[in-house]
């Protein structure tokens, strides 16, 4: 009766010992898709913040109009610019640091919308080649940074989905800190109501 009792522990044993090894594989998979999103998420805001320069100096160099327009985009840049730009895990696993590096980002968006909107009342300006592809170039990248925060958001899903689950959520909280939720990417407050354009 003891060495049934026994091999049925040591059973238990190897299938608890397997089960983990597989829970903690699938989170460090899912953990470095998380990671690998997220340098797509960097690359396309580094892409944005490349272009500001060449955007501002075209537009002083074309036209002089409304320097505080000119001047928030370049403070914008800057204050973004200061958010660390790095795969850092503690950037999303602290909710306060990830609001803190969206909101960055969002003020740099708005600074540039207010920018573009602007510029529409200067024709010479519009009519300049340099500055039709660089309007182009940032709206590409405000399109790719979309979509790229939503493969992040997917990413994170992903991870916190598994993480969470049943028995996977034994497993991770044994490692601490190891695998912590991942914070989402969210709409700007009032992103809900719909702009009005006026011209």
């Amino acid at each position: 009766m003891g060495k049934w009792l026994g091999l049925g522990v040591i059973a238990l044993l190897l299938i608890l010992g397997v089960a983990g090894v597989g829970a903690y594989n699938s989170l460090v998979s899912l953990d470095q898709a998380v990671l690998s999103q997220w340098g797509q998420v960097e690359n396309v805001y580094q892409r944005r913040m490349d272009l500001v320069p060449n955007l501002v100096a075209t537009v002083k160099g074309a036209a002089s109009f409304e320097k505080e327009t000119l001047t928030q985009v370049i403070e914008a840049r800057a204050k973004a610019s200061q958010t660390t730009l790095t795969a850092d895990r503690e950037l999303f696993e602290d909710p306060a640091a990830f609001q803190q590096f969206q909101q960055a980002q969002q003020n740099l968006s708005n600074a540039l919308s207010r920018l573009l909107v602007t510029v529409e009342r200067y024709p010479e300006l519009r009519a300049t080649e340099n500055f039709r592809e660089l309007q182009a170039q940032l709206e590409g990248t405000e399109n790719r940074i979309a979509v790229e925060r939503m493969r992040f958001n997917e990413a994170a899903q992903a991870f916190n989905t598994r993480r969470n689950s049943f028995p996977t959520v034994l497993f991770a909280s044994f490692f601490g800190g190891r695998f912590t939720e991942k914070a989402y990417f969210q709409a700007q407050q009032g992103a809900d109501v719909a702009p009005k354009v006026q011209f």
